[in-house]
């Protein structure tokens, strides 16, 4: 099945401090694992002024770019920084979901992976934080509700942080289910099972640390499946994070790489019963290089599977 690759160089140019885990180096080992691969490679444009509007304010939008330094870095909280050259990546972080959104809800390929930096799913509508600066697949999914006109849409995240960011962005839009498995505790400190949105539209799955692809498989096999294949949507996207990866350093979940194989089948699966196969997928965590492009290789792989 033909899977689009959505990346841009300039999402290199997104420089951290030397030893912060969001590295450039990152991207290089995402895009170094799919060489080889028969993917239709399409470079990331920008994202457009009114895809951003959708679900940030100018306000917002105009500090990130007064922040962006001519040189150096400009810190927004703890682990989020700026160098010259991030808020280019970041629109073709955020541009890239859009793009592949395009192409599949316009019949180009029936599945795409974007391979952006920096991530996106920790973005808050006014509010950058946890090496991310806006919003990429709330912003997809929001482009593909708006502009596309489709009815419902379902976002999966299976990054080991909860992806606060995305479930502030989609609160209150009863047409998109928004899903989240994450490690808990651990930071943001959000996603309890609570936390189910303003039309009951999102669904926290916290999992305990040291749980490992068995616990995750039965968890999505009672709980995300049944509502996924309930809720019907037109596009599903996922928030692809690979740090829930056994090896990965800053958390505490025990996944092989064969988990993330496995869930992305069984997202492709109810998709191909649901929206005729339309699936797209955005690069989110993932810190040991090797477990990285490993687990990238394994999804995307899937993702071609017919």
């Amino acid at each position: 099945m033909s899977v689009a690759l959505i990346s841009h160089e300039a999402c290199a140019g997104h420089v951290t401090p030397p030893g912060h885990p969001e590295q450039v180096a990152r991207l290089d080992a995402v895009i170094s694992a799919l060489e080889g691969m028969d993917l239709v490679r399409v470079p990331a444009p920008m994202a457009a002024e009114d895809d951003l509007l959708r679900c940030h304010p100018a306000a917002y939008l105009q500090a990130i770019r007064s922040a962006e330094p001519e040189e150096g870095w400009a810190q927004i909280d703890a682990d989020t920084f700026l160098s010259p050259g991030s808020v280019e990546a970041a629109l073709r972080a955020a541009g890239g979901v859009v793009r592949a959104v395009d192409m599949v809800l316009g019949g180009e390929v029936p599945r795409a992976f974007s391979a952006g930096r920096p991530p996106g799913h920790h973005a808050e509508r006014e509010t950058a934080m946890g090496f991310c600066l806006f919003g990429n697949v709330a912003i997809g999914a929001k482009h593909a509700l708006d502009h596309h006109g489709l009815k419902r849409v379902a976002i999966v995240d299976f990054d080991v942080h909860h992806g606060n960011g995305t479930q502030d962005l989609m609160w209150d839009e009863p047409r998109c289910l928004t899903v989240t498995s994450h490690q808990f505790p651990l930071w943001p400190g959000t996603g309890k099972r609570d936390e189910d949105g303003a039309f009951d539209n999102v669904l926290n799955l916290p999992l305990p640390p040291g749980s490992d692809g068995a616990h995750m498989r039965r968890v999505y096999r009672a709980e995300v499946f049944p509502r996924l294949e309930e809720f019907e949507p037109e596009l599903i996207l996922i928030s692809a994070g690979f740090d829930a990866h056994i090896d990965d350093p800053l958390a505490n979940l025990e996944w092989q790489t064969q988990d993330f194989a496995w869930l992305t089948r069984e997202l492709c699966r109810i998709a191909q019963e649901h929206c005729g196969g339309r699936v797209v997928s955005a690069l989110e965590g993932g810190y040991d290089l090797t477990a990285l492009g490993e687990s990238v290789a394994a999804h995307v792989a899937a993702l071609m599977e017919g």
